[in-house]
């Protein structure tokens, strides 16, 4: 019984990362960035518990590659919105981050709709990028925790966030359109 406990764990982790996002959200709201950031931290470290446990102990199972991605996908985009609607980031960096989700989970329905169904495999830009849109969110939402502002610092993340989110958005549509080829 502790084993199928334990096989089970990633998985719970990485519910729980889904039930932390609208508790930051809702302290954000709130302009309580102090708990917003710290429970920011605490799902950024279930992100990489679960997924080296998983690693770790070869516990990946199908319902956690869909699962993972589905977490970081509500956090960021649920927090970019926040940040965005808080002045705390720019909008139009909002609306790329949150195009390129919808451009990928679009492309994953449309492939499942005409039965070509898209096997969920992060490619290594996609973990780049997430890696780097959460630290960008991580950072700003610590300087509004904590009042400081890098405005060149955070300019630079800035740009290199959409770089990255423009590349992966290219090469997940790069892909799509190659597998959904006749």
């Amino acid at each position: 019984m502790a084993s199928r406990w334990f096989a089970s764990l990633p998985n719970l982790i990485t519910i729980g990362r889904l039930v932390l996002t609208p508790a930051i959200i809702g302290m954000g709201v709130d302009q309580r960035w102090g708990p917003a950031f710290l429970i920011f931290i605490v799902a950024g470290v279930s992100d990489a518990l679960d997924g080296w446990l998983a690693k770790t102990y070869h516990l990946q199972s199908e319902l956690g590659a869909v699962l993972d991605p589905l977490a970081d996908k509500a956090l960021i985009i649920s927090i970019y919105v926040l940040l965005a609607s808080a002045g705390a980031l720019p909008p139009w960096l909002a609306i790329l981050v949150v195009s390129r989700d919808a451009l990928i989970v679009g492309g994953v329905l449309v492939a499942w709709f005409l039965s070509r169904p898209v096997k969920v495999r992060p490619h290594i830009s996609s973990k780049i990028t997430t890696a780097a849109q959460l630290g960008l969110a991580g950072f700003v939402l610590a300087g509004e925790a904590y009042g400081f502002r890098a405005e060149a610092l955070e300019s630079l993340f800035e740009g290199s966030v959409a770089a990255l989110t423009m590349t992966s958005a290219s090469v997940y549509l790069w892909l799509w359109v190659q597998h959904m080829r006749p």
